[in-house]
């Protein structure tokens, strides 16, 4: 079956006492064992019975086997959002001691994490440019605990070519973990690619419309041990696990990912296709445009439709102030990927509380807009674009 079917035709772990088409949300915490020896089995991990909601439920546990269907991973584990999956992936994988080999173009929070969470805990980051895979392989060393990147920084728009960086992973035998988030699993093999660890926000484009927080490691079973760390020690002891309404929630997000992912991008590219013409427009960053200086290797990697983030630039943050005050039908907004179109000024507001040097580092402009773009029709999301721009740009 191809993507769209399996995300909805995906068989039950066990058949519902009602025969229900949806996944029923078991909003439990205990489960009634028949017997000692059973209940003992399910507490060990020898059966795959749930023995507690924080650990294992039946409808997260459903979610976890549709994405590995779609995907092919060996294993999914389903978190209460993004940045808890990375935290989980990260401290199952590092020790004090060692380095994470990653970027400053990262979001916001998972800069923290690795420049002030870990290094509390003998952990260095080592920030460079992931493009230049010679000046990778000069920061990687034995003590270097894995490659960490993002597909598509946000807001940044950069592409590496994470199968040069996989081929470095792989010589020092450490893992490449890839935060996927701005591109579906489902458009592309993050195996092929050479990942060995997918990290992904659902709360974006799996929730259908920003429904719930989610988080996912997707797992394709190159590194056992980590992979256990994962299941026992972040699952257990960190208490991430998704709830079960997040999980029936995000299960009906799947149903609807593609077509709400081919709309979205769509629309995209036909609006970052005039905001390239639109007076006052200083530059757009949106790898499905063929002037993004990584477009080319974009669409190798990652298919034709370039996604629904588009970012662009005004002539200075009184612009962008004006501009977001002036919008219409476009929400003043965080998030990514909701069915309606967002907007927002990262410099002031997800990076508002890092110094002025620190952005600069991280090539965060005071000049840069996001957008988000949802399913309303396109043409009425550039009228209200353009007379926003137009009103923060006017003498």
């Amino acid at each position: 079956m191809k993507e769209t079917t399996r995300a909805i035709h995906t068989p039950y772990q066990r058949r519902d006492a009602f025969d229900a088409l949806q996944m029923p949300v078991y909003h439990t915490m205990a489960y009634e064992f028949d017997n000692a020896a059973v209940m003992a089995d399910a507490f060990c991990g020898r059966t795959n019975a749930p023995d507690y909601s924080r650990v294992l439920n039946p409808t997260v546990t459903h979610f976890e086997e549709i994405i590995r269907g779609l995907t092919g991973a060996r294993e999914v584990s389903a978190f209460t959002s993004g940045m808890a999956a990375i935290s989980a992936m990260l401290l199952s994988t590092v020790q004090a001691g060692q380095n994470v080999v990653s970027s400053r173009h990262l979001f916001g929070n998972t800069y923290l994490l690795l420049t002030n969470t870990l290094r509390r805990f003998g952990v260095e980051a080592r920030l460079t440019d992931l493009t230049d895979p010679q000046l990778v392989e000069k920061v990687v060393d034995r003590n270097t605990a894995c490659i960490f990147l993002e597909t598509v920084t946000n807001p940044q728009t950069e592409v590496a070519d994470i199968r040069e960086l996989s081929k470095i992973a792989a010589a020092y035998r450490i893992p490449l973990i890839a935060d996927t988030t701005m591109i579906p699993f489902t458009q592309f093999d993050g195996e092929s690619l050479g990942i060995d660890f997918q990290v992904v926000s659902s709360t974006k484009y799996i929730s259908g419309g920003a429904t719930s927080l989610g988080g996912l490691i997707i797992d394709y079973g190159h590194f056992p041990e980590i992979s256990r760390l994962i299941k026992k020690d972040a699952i257990f002891n960190l208490g991430g696990y998704m709830t079960p309404h997040a999980a029936y929630m995000q299960t009906l997000g799947l149903e609807t990912l593609n077509v709400r992912y081919d709309r979205q991008s769509d629309s995209a590219m036909k609006i970052a296709r005039k905001l390239e013409s639109t007076p006052g427009v200083k530059g757009i960053g949106y790898p499905g445009l063929e002037s993004h200086p990584d477009h080319a290797l974009f669409k190798e990697l990652y298919g034709d439709r370039g996604g629904a983030m588009i970012t662009f630039e005004l002539a200075d943050a009184e612009q962008c102030f004006k501009f977001i005050n002036a919008l219409k039908l476009v929400h003043r907004a965080t998030n990514l990927f909701d069915n309606r179109t967002l907007a927002i000024h990262p410099a002031s507001t997800i990076f508002g509380p890092f110094s002025e040097a620190e952005r600069a580092a991280m090539d965060i402009k005071p000049t840069t807009i996001r957008l988000s773009i949802g399913l309303e029709d396109p043409e009425d999301i550039y009228a209200d674009l353009s007379q926003a721009i137009a009103a923060a740009t006017s003498k």
